[in-house]
């Protein structure tokens, strides 16, 4: 058993959490999370797979007597990785599953884990701070559902998403994270788009500047050794213009595409909790009903219900209005920060370009003389 750690005693730094790889053993990923300890020095090194990120999920998830829960917005986790399925892998995960060695799923989760531990309710659950710092794997305690009751909540839930809110602010709040949400999804998708047509472009440009040299003959004739010289730093231009394609579509994946897949997923997690309070709205006014209803005999029970639920969904309402404007500040700012990124790298690109195509002017030049 893991050692039980003290509730709100969380023993590392949030900034300092870290993600640096992902191991791969057959099918399955597992992911190094280093994390820097807050009394003395030291760092805590320990090995997670995803079912053990779907574990903190759900202790998460599960906090039913931490009051106002319900309106909380949970950093979202990145979907289950798949290896052996591309197609299905970039159609599910996006950016996450693009680059290397899955360091852009390595980034997400570091992410997760960061805003998991700088939240102020989320942080006191111990078993984030046993994540965290125990050298052991977490529990594997799955809460499953079967694939009929999702179904049903899935219907249950396109009646009550629809559902009048009694509350101005959370209305607007509803209509402005419908918008946004498949505003940002959308965007999310076209950049991909962008992305992988700039991985296609520097593949052709390989492929060209490779037969380019195919061109080249080592015969004597002056003719066919100029054309051969010609070919030569042609082929070395194509190979620049492949490299600065190559580097583009990397900054793309390491800054803007990292920042929307963050901005979708955090979207769709407001989407969640803004659902919840509504579930609680709808049980409310069907508690309003009931006690109005009641006959004499049940009058005072179903009024005594009526009080919890309204004093729950106060309670669930009074959270969600603290999580909304902590969310709406620091998404944006991630998203600002994504951007500012995105055209630093971008520059440094674009200069680095800029050089090495005055150097083959300058070969070219030399060529003529």
């Amino acid at each position: 058993m893991m050692e039980e750690a003290r509730e709100g005693s969380l023993s590392v730094s949030a900034q300092t959490i870290r993600v640096t790889e992902a191991v791969r053993d057959g099918d399955a990923l597992t992911f190094i999370v280093i994390s820097q300890k807050l009394s003395g020095s030291g760092e805590y090194h320990v090995a997670r797979t995803h079912e053990d990120f779907q574990w903190l999920q759900q202790c998460l998830f599960s906090q039913e007597v931490v009051p106002g829960i319900l309106g909380v917005i949970f950093p979202p986790l990145p979907a289950k990785p798949q290896l052996n399925a591309p197609a299905k892998v970039l159609k599910q995960l996006g950016f996450l599953a693009m680059g290397e060695d899955w360091r852009m799923y390595c980034m997400a989760l570091e992410t997760y884990l960061q805003q998991v531990a700088a939240h102020t309710t989320l942080s006191k659950n111990k078993c984030l701070e046993n994540f965290l710092t125990s050298s052991e794997p977490p529990g594997r305690q799955r809460v499953r559902k079967g694939i009929f009751n999702r179904l049903s909540q899935a219907m249950e839930g396109m009646r009550k998403e629809g559902h009048k809110d009694v509350d101005d602010f959370f209305q607007t709040e509803r209509d402005n994270n419908l918008t946004l949400t498949g505003c940002s999804k959308s965007a999310t998708e076209r950049f991909i788009d962008v992305v992988l047509t700039e991985q296609k472009l520097a593949v052709a440009c390989g492929h060209f500047s490779t037969a380019l040299h195919l061109c080249v003959e080592q015969e004597e004739d002056s003719a066919v050794l100029a054309f051969s010289k010609i070919c030569v730093k042609l082929s070395e231009v194509i190979d620049s213009i492949k490299r600065n394609f190559e580097s583009v579509a990397e900054n793309n994946l390491s800054t803007l595409g990292l920042g929307l897949d963050l901005e979708s997923r955090c979207q769709e997690a407001e989407k969640e909790m803004l659902y919840r309070r509504t579930c609680k709205l709808v049980e409310l006014e069907t508690a309003s009903r009931n006690a109005e209803r009641a006959k004499p005999v049940k009058k005072a029970a179903m009024d005594e219900l009526k009080v919890a639920a309204e004093k729950e969904f106060d309670h669930v309402s009074g959270v969600a209005k603290q999580e909304i404007a902590r969310f709406h500040s620091t998404h944006v700012e991630l998203l600002r920060q994504a951007l500012i990124l995105w055209c630093e790298k971008q520059l440094e690109t674009a200069r680095d370009t800029s050089f090495r195509y005055s150097q083959h002017l300058q070969a070219f030049k030399g060529l003529g003389e």
